[in-house]
């Protein structure tokens, strides 16, 4: 396979002190520019000022469905027709786990840059939350949140067999949403991930948003926000060396 071509991600600084992070990872077809307007009204409320956010672009690949045309993908879709199992039929498992490598790599960086694990939340929209659920419950770091906007879990056949011992994410707080009209991803995908999660004994947020597509709208977002907020609470300046809370 050839060397994949990576641009560097969009990142937004915090607005103040760095203490936390957020990777937000797009989907199918987008770049990490797709969701910089989320994140630009997430930041003039300043109720995540202390947030770092990376939006990392996807490499361009071969996608099957697209008539094997390259375009932005973390991995290879063989149907989208709207059947709910046509999005897990002949998985792209070796394009999955090396997007979940570049994920991981991302992450460490950002360990490695003095931000605890659990003050890093792992999240995205279709592909890129199906990337973010599986890259963080794989994880072998506890993350402090993950977001899933109109995606699904991936290698739900074989999701257990490939969680790491121990399972440090067992408990981390996971936000799944969905609209009841998405006809790319179905609701009946969503639903029977978040089933499959809960069989597993994780216990996620699942909302649903009436008459929304495979879309986010101001309310989901707002609801993406507080989940950051509440998983992310701002430390406050330090005095004498201590956080000011």
């Amino acid at each position: 396979m050839a060397a994949l071509i990576r641009q560097a991600p969009l990142v937004f600084p915090a607005a103040a002190r760095h203490t936390a992070t957020v990777i937000f990872v797009h989907g199918l077809g987008d770049t990490g520019y797709g969701w910089a307007d989320a994140v630009e009204n997430w930041r003039r409320r300043q109720r995540l000022d202390e947030v770092k956010f990376i939006l990392p672009h996807a490499p361009s690949i071969p996608i099957t469905c697209n008539m094997g045309m390259k375009m932005p993908g973390w991995y290879d879709i063989m149907r989208i027709d709207g059947n709910p199992d046509s999005l897990r039929a002949n998985e792209d498992e070796a394009g999955i786990l090396l997007s979940r490598d570049y994920l991981n790599g991302l992450i460490q960086k950002e360990v490695e840059a003095g931000i605890p694990t659990e003050r890093i939340v792992l999240g995205g929209f279709s592909q890129g939350g199906a990337m973010s659920l599986f890259s963080g419950l794989t994880a072998k770091v506890k993350l402090g949140g993950i977001v899933a906007l109109s995606s699904y879990l991936l290698l739900s056949l074989k999701f257990a067999e490939l969680l790491p011992t121990p399972n440090v994410n067992k408990e981390t707080p996971i936000f799944m949403a969905h609209g009841d009209q998405d006809v790319v991803v179905p609701i009946q995908l969503g639903v029977k991930s978040h089933d499959a999660l809960k069989g597993l004994g994780y216990s996620p947020i699942f909302k649903i948003y009436p008459n929304m597509g495979h879309s986010a709208c101001p309310r989901e977002m707002d609801d993406v926000e507080n989940f950051l907020k509440d998983r992310l609470p701002a430390q406050g300046e330090k005095k004498d060396g201590k956080a000011e809370l």
